[in-house]
């Protein structure tokens, strides 16, 4: 049960956040988006360094869902087909959290504390793409895995922003894709 409400609260946190940003996130308003009592955050978070990290521990717990069962480096195809999938959740059901997941980086250049819960919780998602391609026996693996996760940042942050940048079309989407996808493994 009060797992339960911890991963409500950390949601409702995460929701927060994406709507109201930083300046907007308070107990109070947790309870709100949660439809909690009064309190009710701050029993389960006393501070609100504590909530963040909860709502992170949280974003890392349903990205891994959202990613899956990684395959072994196949055809260009086959990646891409995955990374389109994630991308496509990220930019919908999870769109919340990809918001927050700006927002949480851009507090995290003036927090060291948040900065490094990030970098933590972060690590395993960015040697997935490096492994793969070391995996293929990709010459300058780290490098390239770097610069995937970087496009594809790039990629969703245009998407969720909308500042210069149109709403890509299911097959735009899957053409950058592929196009991220055959840059790493070339």
């Amino acid at each position: 049960m009060a797992s339960d409400r911890r991963d409500l609260i950390a949601d409702a946190t995460i929701a927060t956040i994406a709507r109201a940003g930083m300046r907007g996130l308070t107990h109070r308003a947790v309870d709100r988006a949660a439809g909690l009592p009064e309190g009710s955050t701050s029993y389960y978070f006393r501070t609100r360094e504590a909530l963040l990290f909860a709502a992170l521990a949280r974003m890392a717990e349903l990205d891994v869902a959202d990613i899956g069962q990684v395959p072994a480096v196949g055809e260009v195809d086959e990646m891409s087909a995955l990374l389109v999938a994630v991308m496509r959740r990220w930019l919908t059901s999870g769109r919340e959290r990809t918001q927050a997941r700006f927002e949480l980086s851009l507090e995290a250049t003036r927090r060291p504390e948040l900065r490094a819960k990030m970098t933590e919780y972060g690590s395993g998602f960015r040697l997935m793409p490096e492994k793969l391609l070391a995996a293929a026996g990709i010459r300058d693996a780290r490098r390239r895995a770097q610069a995937l996760v970087s496009f594809i940042d790039g990629v969703l942050f245009h998407q969720i922003a909308q500042v210069g940048a149109g709403e890509l079309s299911a097959e735009d989407l899957a053409s950058t894709c592929r196009d991220m996808v055959a840059m790493a493994l070339r």
